[in-house]
C-alpha cells in the first residue's frame, strides 16, 4: 500500500543527526535516532519541559531508574482483578510511554541510558484496565480523564484505543478540555482504515506514526481523525522488565512523543492555553506532500525544533484549533437560525471530520511492539492483545 508521507523539511532531514553524531560519542542518547531528528539537544537549551506534568492514562508506570525523580504520586483506576497500583505496570507498555516522554537518561547505578524528549516533564501515572465495567467500555479511562482534568497536569496522553464509541469517554473529554487540558490519543496500529476512540473523540489529538523518511508507517491508522504525526519506528527508551532498554514501534511512542513535544512548548510558554500549544504544533509540523492534511499524516509530522524557537503566533486563546470539536457541538446543538453564524475554528485550513465508530471489542494495549535490548539476548514483547 503506498503510504503518504510528509515533505523532506517535515522533521528537518530526519537523518541528518544520525549522520552528524560523533563517532566518539556511542551512548544510547546517540543510537535514540528520534531525538536527534527533533534537534533535542539544542532545545533543551531553550526547554526541558520544566514544570509541565504529562498524564499518562495506560497500564500503569512501573520503577525503573531511567523515571527516577520523574514521577508523581497517581492514582489506579484499574479493576480489582489488577493486582498492584498505579506503579504496576501490567502491560510493560505505560512504562514505556513515561520513560519515551520524560526518560532522564540515567540506568541503573547511574550508567548511560535512554532519554525522553521532555526530561524536564513529570509524569503523573494513572493506570486503568483494559476491559471496562459490566460491558460499558471506557469505565477507567473516562474516570482517569476526569481525574486528570482535576489535577495540576496540563497534558494528557493516551496511548491506547478501543472501537467503541462512549458517550461517557465523550462528556469526560469535554470535561477535560474545559479544564484547559491538551489530551493526545493513538490513531491504533491496524493500519487498515479503521475508526479507534479516543482519538476520534472530538477534541482529542489523534496521533499517527512516521518513519525516518516522515512516511506513515505501514501499521498507522489512516483516516479523517488523524490529526497529527510523529516518530513511531525503532525508538529507543526505557522499559521496565528484562534489560531495562527497548527498542519500540507503533503510535503509541508517536503519541508519547506528541506529548513531550507539547510539554516542551508549553514550559517555554507557560501563560499560553492549551488551544494556543496545539495551534502553534500544528503550523509548525512539517506538511504533507499532498496539501494542508491528508488520512495518513493528518496537518504533519510535528516538529518542536521549530516549534520551541520560532512558534509564531499563537492565536486566540479560547478557540480550539481543530475542526471537529465545533462540528460537533453544531451537531447537537439547535438548528441555526437564517442570521445564525457558523462555529468558528482556526483549523490549519482542511477539515477533519471524526467518524462514528464500530463494534469491536477494545483494543486496549496493542498499540506497538517492544523488543528488549541487552547482551546475546533479545527478548520480543508483542503488546498487542485482542479481547
Amino acid at each position: 500500500m503506498h503510504r503518504r508521507k510528509a515533505t523532506a523539511a517535515l522533521v528537518g532531514l530526519l537523518l541528518a543527526g544520525v549522520a552528524a553524531t560523533p563517532a566518539h560519542a556511542e551512548t544510547v542518547r546517540s543510537k535514540q535516532w528520534h531525538l536527534d531528528a527533533m534537534k533535542a539537544d539544542d532545545i533543551w537549551k531553550i526547554s526541558t519541559g520544566k514544570g509541565v506534568t504529562v498524564a499518562v492514562i495506560d497500564t500503569g508506570v512501573g520503577r525503573i531508574p531511567e523515571l527516577d525523580g520523574q514521577v508523581l504520586p497517581g492514582k489506579n483506576f484499574a479493576a480489582p482483578s489488577y493486582e498492584g497500583d498505579e506503579r504496576t505496570d501490567y502491560g510493560h507498555h505505560g512504562t514505556t510511554m513515561a520513560a519515551i516522554i520524560a526518560g532522564n537518561g540515567k540506568g541503573p547505578r547511574g550508567v548511560d541510558s535512554a532519554f525522553g524528549l521532555a526530561p524536564g516533564a513529570k509524569i503523573l501515572p494513572l493506570r486503568i484496565d483494559i476491559g471496562g465495567d459490566g460491558g460499558t467500555p471506557f469505565r477507567a479511562m473516562s474516570e482517569a480523564i476526569r481525574f486528570a482534568a482535576d489535577s495540576d497536569a496540563k497534558i494528557l496522553n493516551i496511548s491506547m484505543a478501543g472501537s467503541n464509541k462512549s458517550e461517557n469517554l465523550t462528556n469526560s473529554v469535554k470535561y477535560a478540555l474545559g479544564k484547559g487540558k491538551l489530551i493526545f490519543a493513538a490513531v491504533g496500529n491496524d493500519g487498515n482504515g479503521d475508526i479507534y476512540y479516543p482519538a476520534a473523540t472530538p477534541g482529542v489529538v489523534g496521533v499517527g506514526a512516521v518513519d525516518a523518511d516522515g512516511a506513515a508507517t505501514n501499521e498507522s491508522q489512516h483516516h479523517a481523525y488523524v490529526d497529527m504525526s510523529a516518530p513511531g519506528i525503532n525508538i529507543l527508551t526505557g522499559c521496565d522488565g528484562g534489560t531495562g532498554l527497548c527498542n519500540s514501534h507503533g503510535t503509541s511512542d508517536a503519541t508519547a512523543l506528541a506529548s513531550a513535544s507539547a510539554a516542551l512548548l508549553w514550559s517555554a510558554h507557560p501563560d499560553w492555553t492549551n488551544n494556543q500549544v496545539l495551534r502553534v504544533l500544528l503550523n509548525t509540523a512539517g506538511k504533507p506532500d499532498d496539501g494542508p492534511r491528508n488520512d495518513y499524516v493528518g496537518y504533519g509530522v510535528v516538529r518542536p525544533r521549530i516549534a520551541v524557537p520560532t512558534p509564531g503566533d499563537p492565536g486566540p486563546a479560547d478557540v480550539f484549533p481543530l475542526p471537529d470539536l465545533a462540528a460537533a457541538d453544531a451537531k447537537n446543538s439547535p438548528a441555526p437560525s437564517t442570521n445564525s453564524k457558523k462555529p468558528e475554528s482556526s483549523a490549519p485550513n482542511a477539515e477533519a471530520k471524526k467518524s462514528e465508530g464500530g463494534s469491536l471489542p477494545w483494543l486496549a494495549l496493542g498499540l506497538g511492539a517492544c523488543v528488549l535490548i541487552g547482551g546475546a539476548v533479545t527478548a520480543v514483547l508483542v503488546r498487542r492483545r485482542n479481547r
